[in-house]
């Protein structure tokens, strides 16, 4: 494996944990990919409220774990070599830090680590309906470098359930760091003349 073959997840405590849940299963059956995992406080909040989960059912899933405290991890390093960062689900004040430069947990300074050195940084913001104050810290993210990535859901793929929009949606993200998958039917065209 490549050092440019680790992919740094992160979680924060945003609604949808289970966008975070399906993109380390999908995750998992890549053997290529290691990730590196970090979830936030509140990142524990919402996977209990929304999964019925705990923090260590979901650290399983990742190949190496961090404390989210632990602001000298590996991964706090530009010397870390990564093929970049996704943040799924990414909340408002997790995408506010990143965008102000406010990195007071590992999340959020892994975040930042990643637009510094010009990695891939995949924020799937998570809120609705968006305030001014949200799109100018997408835009002050993009302009830096990010991508911004809300779960819109598609439906040219004709999705049977919710796991096929989350799929979707994760597939989506890999697409964004390069990684091959098949979590969806991709557009082909109508075939229409």
């Amino acid at each position: 494996m490549s050092l440019t073959d680790r992919l740094i997840v992160g979680v924060s405590g945003s609604s949808a944990p289970q966008l975070a849940l399906t993109m380390l299963n999908s995750l998992r059956e890549i053997e290529s990919v290691e990730v590196h995992l970090v979830l936030s406080r509140g990142a524990e909040k919402s996977i209990a409220y929304e999964l019925g989960m705990t923090r260590k059912e979901v650290e399983e899933l990742g190949d190496v774990v961090y404390d989210p405290d632990d602001l000298g991890a590996a991964i706090s390093s530009g010397s870390f070599e990564t093929m970049g960062m996704v943040v799924i689900p990414c909340s408002m004040r997790t995408l506010a830090a990143v965008a102000s430069g406010y990195t007071p947990d590992l999340l959020t300074r892994t975040a930042d680590v990643c637009m510094k050195e010009r990695r891939r940084l995949v924020l799937v913001t998570r809120e609705t309906p968006l305030s001014l104050i949200h799109l100018r810290n997408m835009e002050t993210v993009t302009l830096a470098g990010g991508i911004i990535l809300p779960p819109v859901p598609a439906f040219y793929h004709r999705p049977k359930s919710i796991d096929d929009l989350l799929k979707q949606t994760v597939g989506k993200v890999l697409d964004q760091v390069g990684i091959k998958h098949e979590l969806f039917r991709r557009w082909e065209g109508t075939g229409l003349i």
